[in-house]
């Protein structure tokens, strides 16, 4: 091969592992899928929701309600763990485990400011308060101080 190459005739391309044929290459500014996802193709987590989401029919105590599938599901798998099945007890207690760490991760909106955030706060609403004072004129302006 080396003699052909110092011969003086062309040389071919390196055509292999990690240098597939130039033919066959994206171009340079064309992305190598046009179109893409079409719009409008949900996933896996949209139509979940939305299943779980739809109303059905269901008696109760000799009363016909309509409530969702999720709360449906729901009370099956609680009928289920109090009649004494260990696999319904087992995922029930794994729903409520989950379902408290989620409830505190959230914070509390009743809980107060840390004193910072107070401070932050009242000079906020005390520059608001004398530039509102200041457009509406001085008569309420005499009247709050």
């Amino acid at each position: 091969m080396e003699e052909q190459s110092q011969s003086g005739s062309p040389e071919t391309p390196k055509i292999g592992y990690c240098n597939p044929p130039e033919h066959t290459r994206f171009k340079k500014g064309q992305s190598g899928n046009p179109r893409g996802r079409p719009k409008g193709t949900l996933n896996l987590a949209t139509v979940l929701e939305r299943t779980l989401r739809e109303r059905v029919a269901v008696n109760e105590n000799g009363r016909r309600k309509t409530i969702t599938k999720l709360e449906a599901s729901i009370k099956q798998l609680t009928n289920k763990a109090a009649s004494g099945d260990f696999k319904a007890m087992q995922l029930l207690a794994t729903l409520v485990r989950s379902a408290e760490e989620r409830a505190a991760q959230i914070p509390d909106p009743d809980v107060g400011l840390d004193e910072d955030d107070q401070q932050v706060l009242e000079g906020i609403l005390s520059r608001y308060g004398a530039s509102a004072l200041e457009t509406q004129g001085g008569e309420r302006g005499d009247q709050t101080k």
